[in-house]
């Protein structure tokens, strides 16, 4: 097979994945850190997913880290096609968990009364989206 880059078995797919890890993780910390994200199920699901994000991408970081040791090829297509298949299925589960926690956002900052009822500052948010 070709040698792409980020493909398996390489340092630039070592360093793809730890970026999909970190970033995974960030997206996890910054949703906790929010006050009452676990009685909407958008959230719940968003943090579900990138969960399912952080484990499949840092185990593939870890066989990239034993590749990279032993100096072996991970370019076996059937290998490749399992990759390609778990990071299409992460994928899709990420872009509907993000997908369904931006439409919960925007149903509460233009659609309903929420922020005023809440005391929660939510027209910088409104205003921001508008423009």
């Amino acid at each position: 097979m070709k040698n792409m880059v980020g493909s398996p078995g390489t340092m630039s797919g070592l360093i793809l994945r730890m970026g999909q890890s970190l970033f995974a993780a960030g997206s996890i910390a910054f949703m906790v850190s929010a006050m009452g994200f676990s009685s909407y199920t958008a959230f719940c699901y968003l943090i579900a997913s990138m969960g399912l994000q952080v484990l499949w991408s840092f185990g593939l970081a870890c066989l990239d880290v034993y590749a990279l040791k032993i100096n072996r090829d991970l370019q076996n297509p059937v290998l490749v096609s399992l990759f390609v298949v778990g990071d299409w299925v992460t994928a899709t589960l990420s872009l509907a968990a993000a997908c369904s926690s931006a439409g919960v956002t925007v149903l509460f900052t233009r659609d309903t009364t929420f922020c005023k009822e809440s005391f929660i500052p939510c027209a910088s948010v409104s205003e921001v989206l508008s423009q």
